[in-house]
């Protein structure tokens, strides 16, 4: 049964940073691509960032430069470290698998953590 955990949202002001972290059980990060996505109010659902099991990211272009994305192994957790926030970017975030641009990924899907931009 896999489990993903978010944790690390709240409210930020605006060109604050946050880092998300995202714990897996049940699913070994190690050999899966993993994704942060993020869900603001009356949108779709968004991939944000992706790292591959051979480390290569991906990012949304509204994000690159100011988001990254990266993994420990040995804890089985994926990180997005958010430098750089705008009011944009607020939403709930979650983490799952990664399957490829445009490919909807199984339905591990948390909680979520919410983030919240604003003065």
């Amino acid at each position: 049964q896999v489990q993903l955990v978010e944790s690390g949202g709240g409210l930020v002001q605006p060109g604050g940073s946050l880092r998300l972290s995202c714990t897996a059980s049940g699913l070994s990060i190690r050999i899966n691509a993993m994704g942060w996505y993020r869900q603001a109010t009356g949108k779709q659902r968004e991939l944000v960032a992706a790292i591959t099991s051979g480390g290569s990211t991906v990012y949304a272009d509204s994000v690159k430069g100011r988001f990254t994305i990266y993994r420990d192994n040995a804890k089985n957790t994926v990180y997005l470290q958010m430098n750089s926030l705008s009011p944009e970017d607020t939403a709930v975030y979650y983490c799952n698998t990664f399957r490829g641009i445009g490919v909807l990924p199984p339905n591990y899907w948390g909680q979520g953590t919410q983030v919240t931009v604003s003065s």
